[in-house]
C-alpha cells in the first residue's frame, strides 16, 4: 500500500500548508484531497510536488506491506 505520510511530514518540515500548494503554486484542491483520502495520484503529479517542495519521492511516499 502506497502511504502519503511522509507528504504530510514534509509539509510540517517546510513550513508550508495545503493551502500554499492550492493557491500559490497551483496544484489543484481534488489532487490535495486525494492525497488526503489516501487515493492514487500521477507520477507527473508526484514529480510536481518534489519540484515545489525541493525534495524526494521518499518524501512524498512510502510502500507500506499489508500484514
Amino acid at each position: 500500500m502506497i502511504s502519503y505520510r511522509p507528504f504530510h511530514e514534509t509539509l510540517i518540515k517546510k513550513g508550508v500548508t495545503e493551502y500554499w500548494l492550492i493557491n500559490k503554486q497551483g496544484i489543484s484542491s481534488a489532487t490535495v484531497h486525494q492525497i488526503r483520502s489516501g487515493k492514487p495520484i500521477k507520477t507527473s503529479t508526484i514529480d510536481t510536488l518534489c519540484f515545489i517542495l525541493d525534495c524526494k519521492v521518499s518524501d512524498i511516499i512510502e510502500y507500506v506491506k499489508d500484514e
